[in-house]
């Protein structure tokens, strides 16, 4: 089908931001395992330019805070994600009862559900420099209320270990400051994995995973998806 003169001059100013953009940064494309001029590229490809504003903070949040301390990372990390993000369940971002998005999928939408936020900030905690071993995607039923008789609902939160046996750090898109595991009541955790695999509990001793991500089928997906993309 031949492009109408609207969709021409669309996709010209796409290219002329994407060409404009890789210019600048030209040279410095690729810090660590993500390489950004092509995640760009996937990205206005998709969303168009409009969405290059938001992807230019992210880059700059991951670059400008990997010689910085592991608390001042996860505290940037979180607060960027739960203010530039807005919260939509599956069905009314994507149209699907349940899909999880890559960062790229969720900075070109601007919007996600929890699944979304974590995994966004896990990849991005990963890109500052810190270990995939630190760092867990912990499934929980969360309260909807005060009460002890409040009723469950699925959630996903993401725990940093400073160490094995510490407590974990839990950052959440629910409550914006980040709270250790022990003034969070109101959450019941179920089980836990990272990009080595899937643990039966959420403590940070386990350190060889009960089975590898193959056993949960839409991160195993989320993995390859995001690899394609441009991560590592």
């Amino acid at each position: 089908m031949t492009p109408t003169p609207l969709a021409r001059t669309r996709l010209a100013k796409v290219l002329g931001a994407v060409l404009c953009v890789c210019a600048v940064w030209s040279g410095q494309a690729a810090y660590g395992g993500v390489d950004f001029e092509r995640l760009l590229a996937s990205l206005t490809q998709r969303w168009g330019a409009g969405v290059t504003t938001r992807f230019s903070a992210w880059q700059s949040l991951v670059v400008n805070n990997k010689a910085v301390g592991d608390a001042d990372r996860l505290k940037r990390t979180n607060d960027f994600f739960n203010r530039q993000i807005t919260f939509g369940d599956d069905m009314a971002v994507w149209g699907q009862e349940d899909y999880w998005a890559t960062p790229l999928e969720t900075l070109g939408k601007g919007a996600g559900d929890c699944e979304d936020f974590v995994i966004a900030k896990y990849f991005t905690l990963k890109e500052m420099g810190i270990e995939s071993s630190k760092l867990r995607l912990i499934y929980v039923r969360a309260k909807t209320g005060s009460s002890d008789s409040a009723a469950l609902q699925a959630h996903m939160v993401l725990a940093y270990y400073a160490k094995p046996e510490a407590e974990p750090m839990v950052l959440d898109n629910l409550i914006g400051d980040i709270r250790p595991a022990s003034r969070r009541p109101d959450l019941v955790p179920v089980f836990s994995f990272n990009s080595e695999g899937i643990f039966t509990g959420v403590s940070g001793k386990d350190a060889t995973p009960a089975a590898g991500t193959g056993r949960l089928s839409r991160w195993e997906d989320l993995l390859k998806r995001a690899r394609a993309e441009g991560f590592e």
